[in-house]
């Protein structure tokens, strides 16, 4: 039986290189193999308020949800006439229109966009929905309230900019709650609230973002105000909703941070370059 001749590897030098044989085993590396390992050289540090900031994205459109349906279950209820809710919504509207002439800047004009253009689709949507309105039976007006609630919060651009997504969330937001005067009503207040009103949404978090902050918060206090009379349960769990999107998942995302482990060299991993300027200190 013959034995091997041992090889004293003090004396010969470790490459790291595959093209030589090294009387070395296969998982052998020696102490210079991590004087190059990186570790979190590129770790960002998020911004708590920063990332609260950034998060409200989504308050405004749970808000939107919930405050069409707390105006639907108080109007179904007899609660809120139709006509008073009309000429509100329609107050707001022009209130609103002139806030978002004022922070357009002139880019609508730049594009094509005119008050003229404006004011025909309105009145062409007045007139072609009042005349629908008494055709739609109770039960389609459930089913695709359901579904377009639903739709808009899952198809909503949250901040992508892929256009599959803006064409998708748009059309859903504008087909929104498509169903006598309590159907024009409800269809005239989901264009309101599910198009209007988020677009002006934008225009003030770009024009002025803690004026948008301070909407913000008033339109949730709001909805969590008209939701307490119908269920203070719900008012609760749809307020603990709101603080943690807002507040508790920006905080453990900056807890994980800590544990966050990227080492780099001398091997090299893939790394998804995007836009986080907004997060970072």
């Amino acid at each position: 039986m013959c034995t091997q001749p041992v090889i004293n590897t003090k004396e010969v030098k470790w490459q790291r290189v595959l093209y030589e044989q090294q009387p070395f085993p296969d998982n052998f590396v020696d102490r210079r193999f991590l004087e190059e390992l990186w570790k979190n050289i590129h770790a960002r540090k998020y911004q708590y308020w920063a990332m609260v900031f950034e998060s409200s994205v989504v308050i405004p459109q749970l808000c939107s949800v919930f405050v069409f349906l707390v105006i639907w279950w108080y109007m179904d209820e007899g609660l809120l006439a139709p006509q008073w809710l009309f000429g509100t919504g329609l107050a707001s509207s022009l209130t609103g229109y002139v806030l978002f002439d004022l922070t357009d800047g002139g880019e609508g004009q730049k594009s094509g966009w005119t008050r003229w253009a404006d004011l025909k689709s309105a009145l062409v949507f007045i007139t072609f929905t009042y005349g629908f309105s008494p055709s739609v039976s109770t039960d389609t007006i459930y089913a695709i309230s359901v579904f377009m609630l639903v739709g808009h919060l899952i198809f909503f651009n949250y901040g992508a900019n892929d256009a599959f997504v803006s064409i998708v969330s748009s059309t859903l937001s504008l087909n929104m709650a498509i169903f006598s005067l309590h159907v024009f009503i409800m269809v005239t207040l989901a264009i309101q609230i599910f198009v209007l009103w988020l677009m002006l949404q934008k225009k003030l978090k770009a024009w002025t973002p803690k004026g948008y902050v301070v909407v913000t918060l008033l339109f949730a206090f709001s909805v969590l105000e008209g939701l307490l009379p119908i269920s203070a349960v719900g008012a609760v769990l749809f307020a603990l909703l709101l603080i943690s999107i807002s507040c508790l998942c920006p905080f453990y995302l900056i807890r994980l941070q800590l544990f966050k482990e990227n080492i780099q060299r001398p091997w090299d991993e893939a790394e998804i370059k995007e836009d986080l300027s907004r997060f970072l200190s």
